[in-house]
């Protein structure tokens, strides 16, 4: 399963792969995604609604488009049927002439986010990031690094050294992040950018902490420009 995803993402030549593509990927590598299903039509998604449950998120899914929210690709906090049938409608108006399908995912809410990723830098080589996610990514830039591979003395730093750490505690009635899920992730992460030289890099923003638990809801997986020997022969 690890293999499979890139190895077909590469055979038909993308340059990154689906959401739905990445975070099966994620999940192998121990990192809490959101529920979701690809569907086709309009009357898969109310089945599929009816099994995950309201409300729920619909966005198009497709190697094509990296950014879906600048492109108007996605419908959120969608609360019944009607909501859902209308958003899909739009959203297939919308995507005429595009390859790719529709994701549908349960809306994970939580009043924290942050932000992990996997970059390959020229001087120090494959890194593992960490900070606060959602709109305080770029604002903040409350970020920290550390070469992979990663063990867990070394997540936990990374989580630490931010200045905005306390928010991971338990404060103003919320439950503390659940720091062994999250070490996990980070740790996971690194060892997805070791296995896989095909990856260039991942952003994960934002992990939204429900409940306690940090959870992805988006990922973005980006692909070198070439497929490399150890990719294609496993």
């Amino acid at each position: 399963m690890k293999m499979n995803v890139i190895k077909e993402a590469v055979a038909k030549g993308q340059s990154i792969l689906t959401e739905y593509q990445g975070k099966k990927l994620l999940r192998d590598y121990g990192i809490p995604v959101v529920k979701e299903e690809m569907v086709s039509d309009e009357k898969e998604a109310l089945r599929v609604a009816k099994s995950i449950g309201f409300p729920m998120v619909l966005k198009f899914c497709s190697s094509q488009v990296a950014h879906k929210t600048e492109k108007g690709l996605i419908a959120l906090d969608l609360h019944n049927e009607e909501e859902l049938a209308t958003a899909f409608r739009g959203l297939k108006d919308r995507t005429q002439g595009l390859e790719g399908g529709f994701l549908l995912q349960e809306f994970v809410k939580g009043t924290r986010e942050l932000v992990i990723g996997m970059i390959r830098d020229p001087q120090f080589g494959l890194c593992v990031m960490f900070g606060l996610g959602g709109v305080f990514t770029e604002v903040l830039n409350d970020t920290s690094f550390r070469i992979a591979p990663l063990k867990k003395q070394d997540a936990m730093e990374m989580i630490q050294q931010i200045k905005g750490h306390k928010i991971l505690e338990a404060v103003r009635g919320m439950k503390a992040v659940d720091l062994e899920v999250l070490c996990q992730s980070l740790i996971g992460l690194g060892n997805l950018g070791l296995e896989h030289e095909a990856v260039k890099e991942v952003d994960i923003n934002p992990l939204v902490v429900r409940e306690g638990c940090p959870v992805a809801v988006d990922a973005l997986v980006v692909l070198r420009d070439f497929p490399l020997r150890r990719e294609r022969n496993n």
